[in-house]
């Protein structure tokens, strides 16, 4: 009340009897006083609407429109797993995840990273990358046993030199001696080195002398038997033999390896009556007891294991196929049947299954069915794209299927066309090792 009164006082034009000699210096007084009135009251005025709009300074934080969260751990909703951090800072939209580890559901590994900064989260949502046709070439593989499985190569054909490629790369498998009559050792480390579909050897390779080589820092021996009774493998600790010369396929002939020291041997081809294995599909069935196996073909590893997603979900009643996947599948055993074409193709292949099953199916039932089996227990092992691609897509993909659904097509409910991509020596060389770690540790176990 008093204010206003005031106020309306100092607001008053003065009369006429006031204007003497003075009154201009006391007019002027009160002109400076009304300014500084008005500019008080204009800071309650601001103050008043600061209060009404933001509340009490204990609900709100100011520094620059930031935050720091000092914390061990923090849950993201983004990446939907824990994030381990010394400090989380948001400024602007965007944040620094100083992390010592981050688990993505997105990338599906943990990633050691120093700083990850994401601008402008708030205006945009992170999508899953999308997979190519061609793999990713993988990591090293980390073992699941306790040491490393000693290995000895028969032929340094085209399986041969690839199945040591791959074992460079697995810290499971250290492959102890190659044996081939027909190559000296000066020639497996060029073959070895230069591959005009797989590119040169990223390691490195020496010769160190006529019987042996060098290869990564670790001795690789070299001999030249034509006999595979005569190859010392005892000698160079070689438990298991990979024979790759494509000549000595039955239990009978295999079986001379086992006279050298040998206690396994892994047929990298087709058997007429070695029990055959496809890793994901069978290889539980494996026993100690067996000496001789067979990898089977690369083309019976790529079919089987999209027959069996196909069998198991919707049951296949016959189908027109190429391969001895009668004795991967036994329920499968004289229903497949089919033929081959070689083509002028270095490398990759297609599969091309067509068959009846028993369920009813739309084509999208069944490229469902294949991706959660791709997603799931078949991973590493069956592949699913819905790009447009080519055989060449498919170079250097480790996987032993990769299903190409814009491919198939469905020409009825129970009658499918189904197409799967294989790069038939990459993914078979992958296969073999895979096979002979599984019987490994099937071993230990027993």
């Amino acid at each position: 009340m008093a204010a206003s009164s005031l106020l309306r006082s100092v607001l008053l034009a003065p009369s006429h009897s006031d204007l003497s000699s003075s009154s201009s210096h006391r007019f002027k007084v009160s002109f400076r006083f009304s300014n500084v009135l008005h500019f008080s009251l204009l800071k309650v005025w601001f103050w008043i609407w600061w209060k009404i709009l933001f509340g009490s300074s204990e609900n709100r934080v100011f520094s620059n429109a930031s935050c720091d969260l000092k914390s061990k751990g923090s849950q993201s909703s983004i990446f939907g797993a824990s994030i381990q951090c010394d400090s989380l800072v948001f400024s602007n939209a965007s944040f620094d995840l100083k992390s010592k580890g981050l688990q993505s559901s997105i990338f599906g590994a943990s990633i050691q990273c120093d700083s990850l900064v994401l601008q402008n989260c708030n205006a945009r949502g992170i999508q899953p990358i999308k997979a190519t046709a061609t793999e990713i070439p993988l990591p090293t593989q980390k073992s699941r046993s306790t040491g490393k499985t000693r290995v000895g190569i028969n032929g340094f054909g085209r399986i041969g030199r690839l199945v040591l490629r791959v074992a460079t790369s697995r810290d499971d498998i250290d492959v102890v001696a190659i044996n081939d009559p027909f190559i000296d050792a000066k020639y497996m480390a060029y073959m070895f080195k230069y591959d005009s579909t797989h590119g040169p050897f990223k390691g490195t390779i020496k010769i160190l002398d006529d019987s042996t080589l060098e290869i990564n820092g670790k001795q690789v021996n070299v001999v030249s038997k034509r006999d595979p009774a005569e190859i010392p493998w005892s000698d160079f600790g070689a438990d298991y033999v990979i024979e790759s010369s494509g000549v000595f396929t039955t239990v009978e002939k295999a079986s001379s390896h086992l006279k050298g020291g040998a206690k396994k041997v892994i047929i990298s081809a087709p058997s007429a009556d070695a029990p055959m294995f496809v890793v994901g599909v069978n290889e539980k069935t494996y026993s100690p007891k067996m000496d001789i196996v067979s990898n089977a073909s690369c083309t019976t590893n790529c079919l089987a294991p999209l027959a069996k997603v196909v069998h198991e979900e919707f049951g296949i009643v016959e189908g027109l196929m190429t391969t001895a996947v009668g004795k991967v599948l036994p329920e499968l055993n004289g229903k497949l049947t089919g033929m081959a074409f070689r083509v002028p193709t270095p490398n990759v292949s297609v599969v091309d299954l067509t068959c009846r099953i028993k369920k009813n199916a739309s084509y999208e039932d069944v490229k469902a069915a294949i991706k959660l089996a791709s997603e799931g227990p078949l991973k590493g092992i069956l592949g699913y794209t819905e790009e447009d691609v080519v055989s060449n897509d498919f170079v250097g993909d480790s996987r032993s299927s990769i299903f190409d659904a814009k491919a198939g097509i469905a020409l009825s409910a129970s009658f499918l066309k189904l197409v799967s991509w294989y790069d038939n020596e990459w993914g078979y060389s992958n296969r073999v090792l895979d096979l002979i770690e599984h019987m490994s540790l099937v071993g230990a176990r027993n």
